[in-house]
């Protein structure tokens, strides 16, 4: 996917909190995008999309996530170590509890695959 056009969008501290990506030359109309590269909501206007991101914050990459097609040393959930247009940087999230990462495993940003979804309590469980 082609992210030259994305715009970062940054709150008042200068903290990168999303992306911006056009979906029409002028920026009237833009699709949300979390530090992941996931979209966030619907196709809105510009204003409206960056106040969206604000809003929203990073706290999202502190939870546990899934990794489809983990490898087995990473069943049962990921943290993201890092997340930057140069990659995403997962481990498994109870050994990083302890500060121990174990392997840590590449994903490509942007995520537009969704390779990594939120886990839910729910989910744990089963």
């Amino acid at each position: 996917m082609d992210t030259t056009g994305w715009l970062a969008t940054q709150r008042d501290d200068g903290e990168t909190v999303g992306y911006l990506e056009p979906l029409s030359g002028d920026y009237s109309l833009v699709q949300a995008r979390n530090l992941l590269g996931h979209p966030v909501g619907g196709p809105t206007e510009f204003l409206e999309a960056e106040e969206l991101l604000i809003d929203r914050g990073i706290s999202e990459l502190a939870e546990r996530w899934s990794l489809r097609d983990a490898p087995e040393e990473l069943d049962g959930g990921v943290v993201i170590l890092e997340a930057s247009p140069d990659g995403i940087v997962v481990a498994h999230a109870d050994l990083a509890k302890a500060g121990v990462y174990g392997r840590r495993v590449h994903v490509p940003w942007p995520d537009v695959d969704l390779l990594l979804s939120r886990e839910t309590p729910a989910a744990r469980e089963t």
